[in-house]
């Protein structure tokens, strides 16, 4: 695990943002991510800052309501956590907030101590998706109510292999990626609006994983996958003939926020 050399202090820099007009999280050549305007922002305050690590990637489109990031300053830095917050927030796009920041232990690590997410989707199954809604839930029409979809989400809960419901990264790890993962809930309910909200809580999540758990979730609604097929999928059947066999829906980027990283008390 990554630990600052004593001469730094580590903070810790809560995170939102609206993933529309950004690349993703993960720092790419043309700069336009999370990561690198995040960088940019605390390189101009202090040029000494080499990096800033995030929780994990967010894709493009993919927005988050609390993404954890961390970097280290020259312990001769004085400002606080508060000054660091202010000054980051006039350095950004309106589109991307730092919450709150403050100091903590050199042992945090914000993707390496972290236990788990939480993610939410929004659905809107009305016939008219409300403007202030769009590219912020799926529009979906039709797709009933939270108690419709909760018995297929729970197929999802425990411990399974999530190959097939995971997008290859090409990253040439594709084939050797442990794709097990535990999922502890997955809980739809219904807001005030009508639009229907997913939440589900994991200790770790494959590239694209949740979107193809939802979008699977409402093909099985629609009929177009039975529920045994889903549990095929979890099993891995056909595996071993097929390896590159996935579950047949991905939902868009629409609707998916980063809602919480999950941290042992110590680091909350």
């Amino acid at each position: 695990m990554e630990e600052p050399a004593p001469e730094t202090r580590r903070f810790r820099l809560d995170v939102a943002y609206d993933g529309r007009p950004f690349a993703g999280w993960q720092s790419q050549a043309g700069g336009n991510t999370i990561q690198d305007l995040l960088l940019a922002a605390l390189q101009e305050i202090c040029a000494e800052i080499a990096t800033v690590q995030g929780s994990g990637r967010t894709d493009a489109g993919v927005s988050a309501s609390g993404q954890v990031a961390h970097f280290d300053v020259p312990s001769d830095w004085r400002m606080g956590g508060e000054e660091w917050r202010k000054a980051l927030n006039t350095k950004l796009p309106a589109t991307i907030r730092v919450v709150a920041c403050r100091e903590t232990s050199p042992e945090f690590h914000a993707r390496f101590s972290a236990l788990g997410k939480t993610y939410r989707y929004g659905i809107f199954p009305g016939e008219v998706l409300p403007p202030l809604l769009a590219g912020l839930s799926w529009h979906r029409r039709g797709i009933g109510s939270a108690d419709d979809l909760a018995a297929i989400l729970r197929l999802y809960e425990g411990t399974h292999d999530f190959h097939a419901f995971s997008a290859n990264r090409g990253d040439g790890r594709d084939e050797t990626r442990d794709t097990v993962r535990t999922i502890s809930r997955v809980a739809p309910e219904e807001t005030a609006e009508g639009e229907l909200e997913i939440r589900v809580s994991g200790d770790g999540f494959l590239y694209k994983m949740v979107r193809f758990l939802v979008g699977t979730a409402v093909y099985c609604y629609e009929g177009k996958i039975s529920e045994e097929e889903i549990r095929g999928l979890l099993r891995g059947e056909d595996r071993d003939q097929d390896r590159d066999r996935k579950a047949p829906y991905c939902a868009p980027p629409d609707g998916l926020t980063l809602e919480e990283v999950h941290y042992p008390p110590e680091f909350e």
